[in-house]
């Protein structure tokens, strides 16, 4: 591990190779697993203030979810997360010619919100955890995503490269800037 100002980052984020492949996944990520994707606090009124934008790219199932719980549920370890829909889709997921998507990345594209999508499913494989002052990076190895393995092993990829943009979005230009200067040192000394 290495510290970059007060967030921790596994190696495995900056060794490991990843480039996800949404033509092999088909997006399984956001139907697969247990509980929904982790939110803020802010990031749900965000959620609840586009609602009337994106409704209409809603299953008729996560429309009657949302009314009843809300846009987020408290999962049995206490996080906040997403609602979901059959004990593992996210409510915001929507199929076009067999791909999972998500309608609020697809308002956002198409002009109709400034909120792009929660943090966390723009950061993934990397999970974010907070421990008082400190944030931890680790890298989630998950089967559905081998294929997004191949594609980073192939085009030489690290996990930290390929999302960048999230963690500029999450932790700031300079704190990756800095993050970029600790690789280039480690990997000067053959550490990574």
């Amino acid at each position: 591990m290495v510290q970059v100002g007060n967030v921790i980052v596994s190696f495995d984020v900056l060794r490991e190779k990843f480039s996800c492949d949404l033509d092999a996944c088909r997006g399984a990520c956001c139907v697969e697993g247990d509980a929904g994707a982790p939110v803020t606090l802010d990031e749900i009124a965000e959620i609840e203030s586009l609602l009337p934008d994106i409704e209409e790219d809603l299953t008729p199932e996560a429309r009657a979810i949302i009314a009843c719980q809300g846009v987020a549920y408290t999962d049995p370890t206490g996080d906040l997360v997403t609602s979901i829909v059959g004990g593992k889709d996210c409510v915001f997921c929507m199929k076009k010619d067999g791909t999972v998507l998500c309608a609020i990345e697809k308002a956002w594209r198409e002009g109709r919100t400034p909120f792009m999508k929660p943090v966390s499913c723009h950061l993934y494989p990397i999970r974010v955890s907070h421990f008082g002052q400190y944030y931890a990076l680790n890298y989630n190895r998950w089967d559905i995503c081998k294929a997004a393995v191949i594609k980073g092993e192939a085009d030489d990829i690290p996990v930290y490269r390929f999302l960048r943009e999230p963690l500029i979005r999450r932790f700031g230009q300079a704190w990756y800037d800095e993050l970029e200067l600790v690789v280039s040192e480690l990997s000067k000394q053959h550490l990574l």
